[in-house]
């Protein structure tokens, strides 16, 4: 029986409180807020659609490049082993005729560095492979 007494009291507390809390609050102001709050989830709920579409479409992306990426890489890696052998090469050259000629070795420097670069020009246009130039 104190339990049915105990759940009435709180039952009339709370509503008590909730009338007060009515006259403190604007109802107005109530359905404002409300309205406000529905705008932005539909806001949100939109900005989502759009970025699950755009995630959508980059992955669409990246899966038609991915190869194109890889294969790239792979290019690159050879051409940075070969740029490594190839300076490798100079660098010993470069010692071996310092070592033997003395003031060769200047005028050396100036023309291997031109001759490369016209390799790697030439690599460039026609898209060939370093290897083709290194013995």
């Amino acid at each position: 029986m104190s339990s049915e007494k105990e759940s009435e009291s709180r039952k009339s507390s709370s509503e008590e409180i909730s009338r007060e809390f009515k006259t403190l609050v604007n109802s107005g102001d109530l359905h404002s807020l409300n309205h406000m709050q529905h705008t932005i989830l539909g806001r949100l709920q939109d900005s989502n659609a759009v970025l699950s579409h755009f995630n959508d479409f980059s992955q669409h992306c990246f899966a038609e490049i991915s190869g194109d990426i890889a294969r790239n890489t792979r290019i690159l890696k050879s051409v940075k082993s070969d740029l490594d052998y190839i300076f490798q090469k100079l660098s010993f050259l470069h010692l071996s005729i310092q070592v033997h000629q003395g003031g060769v070795a200047q005028q050396f420097s100036v023309t291997v560095i031109l001759r490369s670069q016209r390799i790697l020009f030439f690599m460039a246009i026609h898209r060939c492979p370093l290897t083709r130039f290194v013995s």
